[in-house]
Order: C-alpha cells, then sequence, then structure tokens
C-alpha cells in the first residue's frame, strides 16, 4: 500500500442484517473512493474490508456506528489490515 492509504477489516453488529446495510456500505463506499467489500456473517453480523485513504477510512468507520435507516448498530469492531496490493472497486460479497 502507498502512504496515506490503509486498510480496515471490520465487524459490525446488531440489528444490521434485514436493513439494507451491504448495500448501504457500498453506497457510502464509492461516495467516499474507498475499495473493499462487506457481507453478512452467520452469527447476524456484517462484516467489512475498506481500503483507502485515512481521511476516507476514518469517515466510513463513522459512519458505520450510525448505519442506514432501520438499523440499530450496537459495536464496531476494527483491525488494521496489510494489503500487498489494494483492492478494486467495491463489492458484496455472499
Amino acid at each position: 500500500m502507498t502512504d496515506g492509504q490503509k486498510a480496515v477489516r471490520v465487524r459490525i453488529s446488531g440489528r444490521v442484517q434485514g436493513v439494507s446495510f451491504r448495500v448501504w456500505t457500498r453506497a457510502e463506499a464509492s461516495r467516499l473512493g474507498l475499495t473493499g467489500w462487506v457481507r453478512n456473517e452467520t452469527d447476524g453480523s456484517v462484516s467489512a474490508l475498506i481500503a483507502g485513504s485515512d481521511a476516507a477510512v476514518s469517515t466510513m468507520l463513522e459512519r458505520f456506528r450510525q448505519g442506514p435507516a432501520g438499523a440499530s448498530v450496537s459495536g464496531v469492531e476494527t483491525q488494521p489490515t496489510t494489503l500487498e496490493t489494494m483492492p478494486t472497486g467495491f463489492r458484496i460479497e455472499s
């Protein structure tokens, strides 16, 4: 990764499935110029990998705390991640 770029794995818990959280995440990430992916987990949480500028990643982490309309976020856990290459685009994984 280049200087000023970072990647973070995120786990969002609460009422985050069945409220279009993944679609909202893709739209917000695209607006911020982030790359990565988002997916539902079997335990009811949502996981994501977000990569981009420090400022954009920080902004997305703040947005995760609120989530889309209908969501009730109870926790956002982050784990810094080192990537050999930045992902391209932002996708919803199944």
